[in-house]
């Protein structure tokens, strides 16, 4: 199932896909959220489908973030071998965590805002894993894989000059605000099967920059779910940012960072395509 939030910022509603039209869910559930993207609720909402008993067709005019009042968001730097070459950094020997806030997050056609004083902020195209089970300690990778909801696009954009160059943790260049665009829509685990053959994509004003696929990763989807348990426990509607490939603008000597009219096209195969043009904070 393709499951989204549509509407402005701040009246989202859930709607699902259905025979190529999207389907208003609002009388079934408040939002996309903990509460619904539990995989038991999934498996409910599922057989509705099936049965036939959605019948609300709408026209969408936006795509909101695909998960409501996400609780926390957990990046993992350096997963492909190729971007860590890039950016002259050895392959980590374990996952590197950082957390991103969930209010960076907004929809995947809003605006990306380079933040004042920014002289170097960066895309980063990557594969979102959505929790819908709470999960600690998980002893396997197929253990992990029974608490995913689905998946998702995130544009995890980074400013490198506050990330990497003004001291402490790489929190600094990840929090700004829009930084986390998501979207347009969450597709069910069982919708994309292998998590690790999806091809990724990322152009700016039309010039491919990223062209990828996440069965380049270091560390795979179940491998991380299962790791980032063991830290902290994971719960329906968390985010899990699970890395980008090569072409980032930090691993091309010379190349331009993002600048107020840029345009930003990302990709992901299944999981939709996202546009952002490119303002000012």
């Amino acid at each position: 199932m393709k499951l989204a939030r549509v509407g402005p910022p701040g009246a989202e509603r859930p709607a699902v896909h259905i025979g190529g039209r999207w389907h208003d869910l609002s009388g079934r559930w408040e939002d996309l959220d903990a509460r619904s993207l539990t995989c038991e609720t999934l498996d409910d909402l599922r057989a509705a489908v099936e049965a036939g008993s959605i019948d609300a067709p709408i026209e969408p005019e936006r795509f909101g973030p695909p998960v409501a009042g996400i609780g926390k968001i957990v990046c993992v730097g350096l997963n492909y071998r190729d971007h860590a070459a890039e950016t002259g950094s050895p392959i980590p020997a374990e996952p590197i965590l950082f957390m991103k806030a969930a209010d960076t997050v907004v929809g995947a056609h809003d605006t990306v805002l380079v933040p004042r004083g920014s002289t170097k902020t960066d895309w980063e195209v990557e594969l979102a894993v959505v929790i819908g089970e709470r999960a600690a300690y998980l002893p396997s990778a197929h253990a992990a894989a029974a608490v995913i909801a689905g998946y998702t696009i995130s544009h995890d954009v980074s400013e490198r000059a506050f990330q990497l160059e003004r001291g402490g943790q790489w929190d600094k260049g990840k929090n700004a605000a829009t930084f986390n665009p998501l979207g347009p829509w969450l597709v069910t685990a069982d919708e994309v099967g292998d998590p690790q053959r999806l091809g990724m994509r990322l152009w700016v004003n039309g010039i491919l920059m990223q062209d990828g696929n996440t069965g380049n990763m270091i560390f795979p989807v179940g491998e991380l779910v299962a790791y980032v348990s063991q830290f902290m426990t994971l719960y329906p509607g968390d985010v899990i940012n699970t890395g980008t490939p090569a072409g980032v603008a930090l691993g091309r000597p010379g190349a331009p960072f993002l600048r107020p009219g840029d345009v930003v096209v990302v990709e992901i195969d299944g999981l939709g395509r996202q546009r952002q043009v490119v303002g000012a904070a």
